[in-house]
């Protein structure tokens, strides 16, 4: 039978506990109780037909009513006379349903947060309201949440590394394996003054609360002896701060940028030149280099839809840059050496030129192949010798 058992009614009660909606009643939200439960009971012909089936539920029900109250009716029948059927369930009080489904402990261990957080920082309540149960979960830590909220609203945009916050029991990895929290409670407690907007995410969380960030770095190599900037023979492979290369303003003509390392150590030797390693999305660490803008740049990446989407991504902040091996005749003069792509890419890119797009628009929709892929490495040295010849 499909009649509702002590079982279901424990689920629906524990739905509302998993929904954070009893912990949110707690904080005096809403008022909830008495509360009715969902109950599917016997009708006529089910109790006629089965009735010793329909006794047997109403002394389960009965069995679990220390947690609810049970309303029932009279249900008329003319053999078996008039019989009282619960008709509806309902719950008086928080603590009832707590209780129910064994979550009087971790109500009160909410209740206790609740409690501090009001004395100490009550701003961030609206943030315990929201999110009762990962409160919960981050109940043995609370107190360091709270501490390193009361730390920066008394030094706003600090300037300094997490590493550097000083506070009993917190340390940078603590910080930064919950950068998520706290940049939402940060959201609440600070002024909108303290807060960078533009920034967010993870990867933005530094900058929004005005932490120092871990500085990006450019790793190139100088392909001109002639402009070395080191007074030695070796390898000029040479790593850099953003803002260090960004003030260098190299005396070079033409600057390459591969996302192999490989290519990147054995890129030749070439007039005037310079080559960086781009390592993937993300073009920040050149941003700041204005210099970069009065030089030829030459974009070598994987012919997938990938390295085109990458190629897109660098010309938002150098429009003028060019791909390099990037056509489709290299593509099917290395044939034999296609890899698979495993995620092809597929939105519109708007940065490409015409040919680009066109063999764009050929490895996304699989006319040359299934989620073809020419990783850059696979390309014979010699053809990047005659291309960089006619650069």
């Amino acid at each position: 039978m499909s009649w509702t058992t002590p079982a279901d009614l424990r689920a629906q009660v524990q739905k509302l506990w998993d929904r954070g909606i009893l912990l949110s009643s707690l904080m005096g939200d809403e008022e909830l109780f008495p509360l009715r439960l969902t109950l599917k009971s016997p009708d006529s012909r089910q109790l006629s037909e089965s009735f010793s089936d329909v006794r047997n539920w109403i002394g389960q029900l009965a069995d679990g009513a220390r947690y609810y109250r049970i309303v029932s009716r009279t249900l008329n029948h003319r053999i078996l006379g008039s019989n009282e059927i619960p008709s509806e369930i309902w719950i008086d009080s928080l603590e009832d349903a707590l209780a129910c489904i064994g979550k009087l402990r971790d109500a009160d261990r909410f209740a206790d947060l609740v409690s501090l957080t009001r004395e100490t920082k009550p701003e961030l309540i609206p943030w315990l309201r929201k999110r009762p149960l990962r409160t919960l979960e981050l109940a043995g830590s609370w107190p360091n949440f709270l501490q390193i909220v009361g730390w920066l609203q008394m030094h706003l945009r600090p300037h300094i590394y997490l590493r550097q916050i000083d506070l009993p029991g917190v340390h940078s990895k603590f910080i930064e394996a919950h950068r998520g929290v706290l940049g939402e409670l940060f959201d609440l407690a600070l002024p909108s003054s303290a807060i960078d907007a533009g920034a967010s995410g993870a990867a933005g969380f530094c900058r929004r609360y005005g932490f120092r960030d871990k500085p990006l770095r450019v790793r190139f190599r100088i392909l001109d002896p002639e402009l070395a900037l080191l007074p030695v023979e070796a390898d000029q492979d040479i790593s850099l701060t953003e803002a260090v290369f960004a003030g260098l303003n190299l005396a070079v003509e033409t600057v390459f940028i591969t996302e192999n390392e490989i290519n990147f150590l054995a890129f030749p030797p070439v007039f005037r030149s310079m080559v960086i390693f781009g390592a993937g999305y993300g073009f920040e660490n050149l941003a700041a280099a204005h210099w970069l803008h009065e030089r030829k740049i030459h974009y070598w990446g994987d012919i997938d839809t990938h390295g085109f989407a990458i190629l897109n991504q660098l010309r938002r902040f150098f429009p003028e840059a060019a791909s390099l091996l990037m056509d489709k005749e290299t593509l099917l003069a290395h044939r034999t050496l296609w890899g698979i792509e495993p995620s092809p890419e597929t939105v519109e890119l708007t940065r490409l030129t015409g040919e680009e797009m066109a063999l764009y628009d050929n490895l996304r929709s699989g006319s040359l192949g299934e989620r073809v892929r020419l990783e850059q490495e696979r390309i014979g040295f010699e053809w990047l010798v005659d291309a960089l010849g006619s650069v």
